[in-house]
């Protein structure tokens, strides 16, 4: 009798462990879904946000302000159109 208590003692004690070995996994595993929410959370806001500065940066008032400060660019006029033609393009025609 006494090897038959030792025994289911001993099957109690590993289901016992191993219990708390799930429940010790389970935690760990929501706290990483937690932080991976977090961090979901994150990067979402930071690309609202970005995508709120790639519409600033690409406003049409904007480039044209970059174009003619940084570039040195002009609008195009008929006085200052250069019209270029590749040679002997005239006579085949």
């Amino acid at each position: 009798m006494s090897r038959l208590n030792f025994m289911l003692l001993m099957a109690v004690l590993a289901s016992a462990l191993y219990l708390v070995s799930v429940q010790y996994e389970s935690r760990r595993l929501f706290a990483d879904i937690d932080k991976a929410l977090n961090e979901e959370r994150r990067l979402e806001a930071e690309r609202e946000r970005l995508l709120v500065e790639r519409r600033a940066q690409a406003r049409p008032f904007r480039v044209e302000q970059l174009a003619k400060e940084r570039l040195h660019m002009r609008p195009a006029s008929p006085a200052i159109t250069v019209y270029v033609s590749e040679p002997g393009a005239e006579g085949a025609r």
